[in-house]
């Protein structure tokens, strides 16, 4: 039986993992800023314990890891899912509504790893799961400023995986495209206050996309806690796991343009190395 601990796991697919990892009969540390919204959606269980976590404070990281600990002895998956979306300009984004979403998606993820992997450097063992996103691959006009705490992710996971392989732990950044889940809901998507004219045929469409988008998405959520069973049983889990068609696409589409414009400016690269 092994032991996760989840953030975010009240909604979406923090929920949707944590129901699946104890249908497979694991036991699931489940934190949420209010534990009584995971009993409301997951109910009681012998495997699972309800914890508050504010992400953002690095005190109730080490508790709620203490506490899990305490439980059941042991943490072998982490997955950081606790963070939200900001949507608007690069310009629109104000310091303040900037500062709280790498607060969460960025700081917060940190606090909670850091909190998590002296135990599973005692194990010599575990899996830590970051939850990315299309836009922490592919920046999005109107998400800018969100694609950016995506990308720390990214760069964040790529890097845990080189330090922590010697020791036994995987991790593996995972980037969901579109998801019919509650992320276009006003409780996990914040748009920014100031919203310019000049942006209203770009930032603007995105906007009227988000809204007309919303519980239309094209990926389905328990296939993607599906797909995370999967990646915890694998041998040899993978450094970054895409999901969904919509991410498949940009991906490709991604490298094409980066290939053709490596070839295109190749020469000026090399330039720039002194001559032996």
């Amino acid at each position: 039986m092994r032991t996760w601990l989840i953030t975010g796991a009240s909604r979406g697919f923090g929920a949707l993992i944590a129901k699946q990892a104890l249908l497979s009969g694991d036991a699931v540390i489940a934190t949420a800023r209010n534990p009584a919204d995971i009993a409301a959606r997951l109910g009681e269980h012998p495997n699972l314990l309800a914890v508050r976590l504010d992400v953002t404070r690095e005190s109730e990281a080490l508790e709620a890891v203490a506490a899990g600990l305490k439980h059941f002895g042991r943490i072998d998956v982490l997955v950081n899912n606790a963070g939200y979306g900001l949507l608007g300009a690069v310009e629109e984004t104000s310091a303040a509504e900037a500062e709280r979403l790498f607060a969460t998606n960025v700081f917060g993820l940190l606090n909670v790893t850091r909190a998590v992997l002296p135990q599973m450097r005692r194990q010599r063992s575990g899996h830590v799961i970051n939850i990315s996103s299309i836009g922490g691959y592919q920046a999005y006009l109107g998400w800018g400023v969100y694609g950016a705490t995506k990308f720390a992710v990214e760069g964040i996971s790529e890097a845990l995986s080189q330090e922590l392989a010697p020791l036994g732990i995987h991790s593996t950044v995972v980037e969901p495209g579109f998801f019919r889940t509650d992320f276009l809901d006003e409780q996990s998507l914040v748009k920014t206050a100031l919203e310019l004219p000049d942006y209203e045929e770009t930032v603007g469409a995105m906007r009227r996309f988000a809204q007309g988008a919303n519980h239309a998405q094209p990926g389905n959520p328990a296939k993607l806690a599906e797909a995370i069973m999967a990646l915890v049983d694998a041998a040899n889990p993978p450094q970054r796991l895409p999901l969904g068609s919509d991410t498949v696409a940009r991906i490709e589409a991604k490298h094409l343009l980066v290939n053709a414009e490596l070839a295109q400016w190749k020469d000026l690269a090399l330039s720039t190395d002194f001559v032996a």
